[in-house]
């Protein structure tokens, strides 16, 4: 797939043309791409339906596990997979309920 230039992205962002998309259409674009051409909660919204679950903000940072899932690569990951690609320092553990 052609990359778009800086210019192109804005260009084609900016025509609404990823309006009249579906979200496999517009998945299929974007997630390949190197330059956000469609707006990011479009985006987001879209690659969840398409790859049936929530995708979390910080599993963009791993872009290629997302690629290789859509593909059928990777299966989806576990919740576990998906809280080990935070940093440690970033993760706290809420108890709640008679649990403690």
């Amino acid at each position: 797939m052609k990359q778009l230039t800086g210019s192109e992205a804005v260009e084609f962002y900016d025509s609404g043309k990823w309006k009249a998309m579906t979200d496999k259409d517009l998945v299929a674009l974007q997630l390949f791409q190197e330059r956000l051409c469609v707006p990011w909660g479009v985006f987001h919204e879209a690659i969840g339906k398409v790859l049936g679950r929530p995708i979390w903000t910080h599993e963009f940072t791993k872009i290629e596990l997302i690629r290789e899932e859509y593909l059928g690569k990777r299966e989806k990951p576990t919740l576990d997979e998906i809280i080990s690609q935070l940093p440690q320092e970033k993760v706290i553990l809420v108890v709640t309920g008679d649990e403690a």
